[in-house]
């Protein structure tokens, strides 16, 4: 279940890369798309500093981008944390 947040992430950056105007934000975006598609199917998931890392990253973007890339980012966000929450230590 908890793989199933990380898959949500990865599609709702993607679905961001997507709505982005900006090109280097399309690219960063969907280099943290990958990331969490490869954290998906990863036999270990991320740890509570990687994934405040892409938290901070992520929500970043959302500020310069704003609108529908901001809103995706946000359904991103809500996988992240509903996945962090199963995550032991911090």
């Amino acid at each position: 279940m908890a793989r199933d947040e990380l898959e949500n992430a990865a599609d709702a950056i993607e679905a961001a890369a997507a709505a982005a105007a900006d090109d280097e934000a399309q690219e960063r975006l969907e280099k943290q798309a990958a990331k969490f598609a490869e954290y998906a199917d990863a036999d270990r998931g991320p740890d509570h500093g990687q994934l405040a890392r892409h938290e901070h990253i992520l929500n970043d973007i959302a500020d310069e981008e704003g609108g529908d890339v901001a809103s995706k980012l946000a359904d991103a966000l809500e996988s992240i944390s509903a996945f962090r929450e199963t995550v032991e230590g911090v």
